[in-house]
């Protein structure tokens, strides 16, 4: 039985036009091969052509439309979307000069796989790019956001406010737009990827959707996807991306932290 407030929307109903500030893509990484170890022992070749990307896991492989934005420096925002995997989308945090790499996998689950949990889960992965030594900081989790209020403006129909609450969840309201008046509390995992560089994740219960993006507070630029079901059913990716607005912080006593 669906227990969403009324007038709650799907998440195609929210997603249109969610992508109007998103920064552009480019072409910078056409023609490039890139050999990825990640801690946990997979490795991933990727070799880039224009708008997709020839990929093998050693499980798998492929050649599946990819978009790539650089969202800083020599650091690219790389989304795969599988045509055989349509539950299944990877986003990859490259760095090319310091040679880091974050890979963040989500995969819609069967209602029976989820219960109690958001139906979308996500698998992170810290990893390194093959043939050279790799520098600045390993990709982790963090607690950085804790205690900041911002808002979020990704076109004219979409204002959001985040509040993030601890290390686990945060609290979305939206101030324009077809959601205005609704808001929730989620489940979240942020990770630092470099200074003022973070990678910021949710879960959502209300509806099947998973989201990653990349916050960029030096340009004060947010880039990223949604992942989920929409309201006839259908497995949808659809891009994102806004302006920051740092609101507030709100800061804690020694030993009253949140988790």
């Amino acid at each position: 039985m669906n227990q969403n407030p009324k007038d709650w929307k799907t998440y195609d109903e929210f997603a249109y036009g969610i992508d109007t500030n998103r920064l552009p893509a480019t072409e910078a990484l056409a023609g490039s091969s890139h050999k990825i170890s990640f801690d946990d022992g997979r490795t991933l070749e990727l070799a880039f052509a224009k708008g997709e990307v020839k990929w093998s896991d050693g499980k798998g492989s492929g050649t599946d439309l990819s978009e790539v934005i650089e969202v800083a420096p020599k650091t690219y925002f790389i989304e795969i979307i599988f045509a055989g995997r349509p539950k299944e989308a990877e986003t990859l945090i490259l760095n090319v000069e310091t040679r880091r790499v974050l890979s963040i996998y989500s995969i819609v689950r069967d209602l029976k796989e989820s219960v109690g949990e958001p139906q979308v889960a996500q698998i992170f992965r810290a990893g390194v790019i093959d043939g050279g030594t790799a520098s600045g900081p390993v990709p982790h989790e963090s607690r950085d956001l804790i205690g900041l209020r911002a808002h979020f403006t990704y076109s004219p129909n979409h204002v959001y406010e985040h509040t993030y609450l601890s290390s686990q969840r945060y609290a979305w309201q939206c101030l324009v737009g077809v959601q205005r008046g609704h808001g929730d509390v989620d489940l979240t995992t942020t990770f630092k990827f470099d200074d003022n560089l973070y990678i910021f994740t949710f879960r959502e219960f209300k509806i099947a959707v998973a989201s990653t993006f990349f916050y960029n507070f030096n340009d004060m630029r947010s880039t990223g996807k949604f992942l989920g079901i929409t309201g006839d059913g259908r497995i949808q990716n659809s891009p994102a991306g806004a302006f920051i607005r740092k609101a507030s912080t709100t800061y804690y006593l020694p030993g009253q932290e949140p988790v």
